[in-house]
């Protein structure tokens, strides 16, 4: 039967189809040089895959045990932006739904640029609800980097149209009026919580660019606000803008 088949066929065959049983076993009959070269990279697709797909089963251990125990609206959440010298900080809350799927979610440090505005689309499109909750950086500079974040995080759950559990990144929120768990690296051992850092790492990228366009020199949307050698040079040419936290540049 695969004689039949050009090394062009059967590459086209195995990267847009999900192979029959039949249609592999006599690729693997195919002494064809390019053809055993395709099955190779076929093999490590399909390993990759499981190994994400292995990933997701992991991460959804929490919610899987939380809906379980009839618990529908989780919230996931994570902020971003406590170490930036500007902007404001940005936390999300996601609902997810029981059978949201997205293979390779993970904390968004861990995604490419276009891998998070790829999953941001694909999340913001899938989930049952998702809000946002911001502090600029003003507010941060009175009340302190770890309250603002909180704060934040209040924010962005108390929008939320329904929730009666959240998964929290690290911190506890102890004015939640609903049961909480905070998970040590928890964008990295929930989907909702992996969610939540993309979507509020993706907006807040989002507002550094058009904060970008009225200070152009500090190269905002290049560095988000963090301190990096450029926007060190911008502050010791032109000083602190408004939106830069004037609390972390006394204590450099």
């Amino acid at each position: 039967m695969n004689e039949k088949w050009t090394i062009r066929q059967v590459k086209e065959y195995l990267m847009s189809e999900t192979p029959s049983e039949e249609v592999l076993q006599s690729f693997y009959q195919d002494e064809r040089k390019g053809v055993r070269t395709l099955l190779k990279q076929y093999e490590n697709k399909q390993a990759k895959r499981q190994q994400k797909q292995d990933q997701f089963v992991k991460m959804s251990q929490f919610e899987q045990s939380l809906w379980h125990n009839q618990y529908r609206f989780i919230a996931g959440v994570d902020e971003v932006g406590r170490g930036p010298l500007a902007g404001p900080v940005v936390a999300a809350a996601v609902v997810l739904p029981e059978d949201f799927q997205l293979l390779g979610i993970n904390d968004s440090k861990k995604l490419s640029k276009k891998q998070r505005e790829l999953f941001y689309q694909y999340i913001t499109k899938h989930a049952v609800d998702y809000k946002i909750g911001i502090v600029e950086a003003d507010e941060i500079d009175r009340i302190n980097i770890l309250q603002a974040s909180k704060k934040a995080m209040y924010h962005a759950i108390e929008k939320l149209e329904q929730v009666d559990y959240a998964l929290i990144d690290a911190v506890k929120l102890e004015k939640l009026s609903i049961p909480q768990e905070a998970i040590i690296k928890g964008d990295q051992k929930s989907i909702s919580i992996a969610a939540a850092s993309i979507i509020a790492k993706v907006t807040r990228d989002q507002l550094m660019e058009e904060i970008h366009k009225t200070f152009p020199a500090y190269a905002f949307n290049r560095n988000s606000g963090y301190g990096t050698k450029d926007h060190l040079h911008a502050l010791n040419q032109f000083g602190m803008t408004p939106i830069h936290r004037r609390s972390f540049l006394k204590s450099r």
